[in-house]
């Protein structure tokens, strides 16, 4: 019997790929899995984008494919997959999410992020962040290290300090 693993990092589209596919891989045993990206809310018109900066954005997407497809391949756990996915598109200043997050009305970045494990219904999430580098590291350590499901604001500023999490 086929098993279908489905991860879908729910990271806003920035730069227009919408018409990027999603990495899918079926393996030798029958089972297969895909991983759905995007990388950005907002809309940024086509026409506005240069062919380099187009490919230097769909570079990042496959770069982001790529972490998460690794990991399943050796074996790894979707979580661990997801959760590289999700830290190359917060590392790239290209997509909404982490470096690359669009400024408050007072110019200061507050960023969210959640995350679900479907085997057992587990999740955390970190809303009104300012200083973690990688929000989906902590909206883990929520799920995994604490008795909440969602932290948000000066609580998980301090939590993620807490858990020794790169500011």
């Amino acid at each position: 019997m086929i098993r279908y693993l489905r991860i879908l990092c729910a990271l806003a589209l920035a730069a227009g790929a919408a018409n990027m596919p999603a990495a899918a891989q079926a393996f030798p045993d029958g089972e297969a899995w895909s991983i759905a990206i995007h990388g950005g809310a907002g809309t940024i018109e086509r026409e506005n984008i240069t062919p380099e900066k187009d490919a230097e954005i769909r570079a990042a997407l496959s770069k982001a494919l790529d972490a998460g497809f690794r990991i399943l391949r050796d074996g790894g756990s979707s979580m661990d997959a997801i959760t590289a996915t999700i830290m190359i598109l917060e590392d790239d200043p290209n997509f909404n999410a982490g470096k690359g997050a669009v400024f408050t009305w007072d110019k200061t970045n507050e960023l969210d992020s959640s995350i679900m494990d479907g085997s057992d219904l587990s999740a955390g999430a970190a809303a009104g962040i300012n200083g973690t580098k990688n929000p989906i590291l902590l909206a883990r350590a929520v799920k995994d290290n604490s008795p909440h499901v969602m932290l948000s604001g000066a609580g998980a500023n301090q939590f993620s300090r807490e858990q020794g999490l790169e500011q």
